[in-house]
């Protein structure tokens, strides 16, 4: 197996926020709790919702399919916890609308086993069998994301993947999930990664990790199988060193054309937590019920990364962890890409990354009142843009609702909403929310009639 250091000029712009993941990258992953309540949506993935197959009443019993995939656009759910269905309605969720999901009751008795269902044999299962078995297992992405898994395992005709890219670089300020993961869990990663080479027929596996994971890399290193085709680069630490084209970039050095996939440039890219839950789950049949986040912030006592069950809502993770009395701002993931909450009762979903808190004592040290001032024109924000775009003027258009411009002229669709341009500007713009009502509203505008 091969060590290689990732040069620093690897990609161009980009931020140095500071890191805060000494605050638990040290801490090994604990059980959380289960919720008196669990609320578990049908659609926690880019593509169609499940379709329930439980009634309210139902006893189920944890890991068991409580929802069927909705054609190829979409997993299956299952159940976080042995329990009953209470009711089967609308909940809300972070991005403010109301979804179909299932609220469970667990047994305050039961022991929460879970049991295994049909194996899929890596040895012998066809790549197929293989993709099947990971739609029905619900694998979604879990470095935030949540695109199926299994649609991005399937490249579009005619195109080879010669590259399969394991990102561990996790670059979000706060976040030491992929770290935890990549420590307590090689066996699963490796595991993971014998699935996608046989789905792929990939020839080679790299593992990205940044380096302030060295441990990691020393762990993986250790670990891995004689037989694997497998190499470990170590990034710079860079922020959006992660986002799968600019580690594809500097890995390969390769670069994704415009509204391209990394199928274009015969690579896939797959999160490190994605591909120990692939190594864990298929071996014995099972279903995503739970995940690794982290929970941190200022306004967080017991810091730490937790295996939490799918549907704990965040007022309940905020309660157990103590939440500080004065939190202001509280966020799915981390605070650069991270979504802000704006109600407590949203349930933790397959693509939660983590939960980070502020009290109101950062909120003033970093935003000041909040004052928002017109651009200056001082091109701090083109200089940080990883992708060379012109944040400041896309703003701009924004502002005067000119969206199919900002699209067609200046690739608006390709923005991954990194938010290094808001974090640099003195004028404290908040950029990637226009882009994200932009980009809501192109798509609104290119629906046919």
């Amino acid at each position: 197996m091969m060590l290689n250091i990732v040069p620093k000029d690897s990609f161009q712009n980009g931020v140095h926020p500071p890191e805060h993941k000494d605050e638990t990258s040290h801490l090994a992953i604990r059980r959380f709790a289960f919720a008196p309540q669990l609320i578990v949506p049908l659609s926690q993935h880019l593509g169609k919702p499940a379709i329930a197959v439980v009634r309210e009443g139902q006893e189920v019993v944890r890991g068991q399919t409580i929802g069927e995939p909705d054609g190829f656009m979409s997993v299956a759910m299952h159940a976080p916890a042995s329990g009953v269905v209470k009711r089967i309605a609308l909940a809300p969720s972070i991005s403010g609308t109301m979804v179909p999901s299932v609220y469970l009751q667990p047994f305050p008795a039961s022991s929460q086993e879970v049991d295994d269902g049909e194996p899929c044999d890596v040895a012998t299962a066809t790549p197929d069998e293989i993709i099947t078995a990971i739609q029905q297992a619900g694998v979604v992405g879990l470095g935030g994301a949540a695109f199926p898994t299994h649609v991005k395992l399937k490249p579009p005709d005619g195109k080879q993947l010669d590259t399969l890219i394991i990102n561990g670089v996790e670059c979000e300020p706060y976040l030491t999930t992929d770290h935890r993961v990549m420590l307590e869990q090689s066996a699963d990663i490796f595991m993971g990664v014998r699935y996608l080479l046989r789905v792929t027929g990939a020839a080679e596996v790299i593992i990205a990790i940044e380096a302030n994971k060295r441990d990691a890399e020393r762990k993986l290193t250790k670990a891995c199988p004689p037989d694997l085709p497998l190499s470990i680069r170590v990034c710079p630490v860079k922020y959006p060193q992660g986002a799968e084209k600019l580690v594809i970039k500097s890995l390969l050095g390769r670069e994704i054309p415009s509204g391209g996939l990394p199928a274009d440039v015969n690579a896939i890219c797959v999160n490190v937590a994605t591909t120990a839950e692939i190594g864990r789950l298929l071996p014995k049949g099972r279903g995503i019920q739970e995940r690794v986040i982290t929970i941190g912030g200022p306004g967080i006592q017991r810091k730490g990364n937790y295996r939490i069950p799918i549907g704990t809502t965040v007022r309940f993770a905020l309660k157990e962890t103590g939440a500080a009395d004065n939190v202001s701002r509280v966020f799915l993931g981390g605070p650069m890409m991270g979504p802000a909450v704006s109600n407590l009762d949203i349930p933790i979903t397959k693509g939660t990354s983590g939960i980070t808190v502020f009290t109101t004592a950062e909120t003033i040290e970093a935003t000041g009142h909040k004052t928002v001032y017109p651009c200056i024109h001082c091109a701090r924000c083109v200089e940080a843009c990883p992708l060379f775009l012109n944040p400041s003027y896309l703003g701009l258009l924004a502002k005067s609702e000119e969206y199919m411009q900002m699209a067609e002229e200046f690739h608006l669709m390709d923005c991954f909403e990194c938010g290094a341009c808001s974090y640099v500007c003195p004028s404290h713009i908040p950029l990637v929310q226009y882009f994200r009502l932009a980009k809501k509203m192109v798509r609104k505008l290119n629906v046919p009639a």
